[in-house]
């Protein structure tokens, strides 16, 4: 077994799993989408994004541009959030919580592309 493969499939899958856990819930209740969940996407998703650079193969190239999109779509919400909350004291009002959740809607799609891209290239592997 490839340690490294294992690393790599993990935070892949942990990346979906938590944007997920953020994602799911109704889209405007802001109890439903806790700051901590978004915070631990975030991280998730950037581990997995640095652990996606050394691969120089097309699929690799690939992997790393669904990471990137997700990671760009998490701080766009987590920046929405933080401005809503802290420079215009509009705080997490329904309009907010809507789009900070369909900016992790949008990450949820990248990881999922990601984790099918996983899937594809486990399959094609030969020994």
């Amino acid at each position: 077994m490839n340690l490294e493969k294992v690393v790599f499939g993990f935070f892949i899958v942990l990346a979906a799993t938590l944007n997920f856990g953020f994602f799911i819930g109704d889209i405007d209740q802001p109890k439903h989408h806790h700051i901590y969940e978004l915070f631990a996407a975030i991280v998730v998703n950037l581990v997995a994004t640095v652990l996606k650079f050394g691969d120089r193969t097309q699929i690799g190239a690939v992997h790393l541009s669904t990471s990137l999109v997700a990671d760009l779509q998490l701080v766009a919400a987590a920046c929405v959030w933080g401005i809503a909350a802290h420079v215009t004291g509009e705080g997490m009002s329904p309009e907010v919580t809507i789009s900070v959740v369909s900016l992790s809607g949008g990450a949820l799609f990248a990881n999922i592309v990601s984790v099918i891209l996983l899937i594809a290239e486990t399959v094609m592997l030969r020994r």
